[in-house]
């Protein structure tokens, strides 16, 4: 498991690069008859909260799963560091350095806060414990303790079951399985839904301990007044297509409706 952190630099470091660490590009994708992107345009640079909003139907969900791996694109490319690449699968995009935080958290409730961060991913003992497959449950409860310490995720028993957790922590759990794993972007569908005043500050707060360690973090979300809060740019799409993008000191909550909604012209169709 790497550390939270590891092979990445401050954030003011990787701010002065300014190449987007993730790309789509004319990025098309249909289902039958409906295009769910048209020649949709994105990009993710490290270091950075972009808020990715737009009505239902936008395109938002469709373009979270063409760069998660989740769905094959039917045009366009993408780009991952500069470079097209082929994301084929979720596992594909893992390698790259992609996680992705779905709204349904995708936990195990029976498990703990460290069994679900290190599912599929289990340490074994050292030696021939190890090859019989015995896990080192030791190695893995204070490596996940160590990660919830860094991120601010506050869960008094790292040992007690998923179910038992606040919707907050539930979220910091799986946003912390995430960063564990994660070594260039964050995607999180919908991290505060249905979460109460305290435990969404908590969870935007651990959105920010992740950017301060170098990540690009996705956020979809439906509530601008959190965006507004916690994005540094904002890219607005509307029936399949970008049609604006925000520095977070150039947006308003006028104007990301006025996006949403088609009363702004579209940056790409002029």
């Amino acid at each position: 498991m790497p550390e939270v952190g590891q092979n990445q630099v401050t954030r003011a470091a990787v701010v002065q690069s300014r190449r987007p660490i993730l790309e789509a590009r004319e990025m098309v994708k249909t289902y039958g008859h409906v295009e769910a992107l048209r020649s949709a345009n994105f990009s993710a640079y490290p270091a950075e909260v972009v808020a990715l909003i737009g009505d239902n139907g936008a395109g938002k969900s469709t373009l979270i799963k063409v760069l998660s791996g989740v769905a094959r694109p039917d045009g366009g490319e993408i780009l991952f560091e500069g470079r097209p690449v082929d994301i084929p699968s979720p596992s594909a995009a893992q390698r790259l350095g992609i996680e992705t935080v779905y709204q349904d958290l995708s936990l195990a409730p029976d498990l703990d806060g460290a069994s679900n961060i290190f599912l599929g991913r289990e340490v074994t003992r050292p030696g021939l414990l190890g090859r019989l497959g015995v896990l080192d449950k030791r190695a893995m409860h204070e490596a996940a303790v160590k990660v919830f310490v860094d991120l601010g995720v506050a869960i008094e028993d790292a040992g007690a079951a998923v179910a038992y957790l606040s919707g907050g922590q539930r979220q910091g759990v799986a946003v912390a399985r995430a960063a564990s794993w994660a070594s260039k972007v964050i995607i999180m569908d919908e991290p505060t839904a249905a979460l109460g005043v305290v435990q969404t500050a908590r969870v935007l707060d651990v959105i920010r301990r992740v950017r301060e360690r170098g990540l690009g973090v996705i956020l979809i979300s439906h509530n601008m007044t959190e965006v507004l809060e916690v994005a540094d740019r904002i890219e607005v799409l509307r029936l399949g297509r970008r049609v604006a993008t925000f520095a977070r000191r150039d947006a308003t909550l006028e104007a990301l409706v006025g996006a949403m909604t088609g009363a702004l012209a579209n940056e790409e169709e002029g």
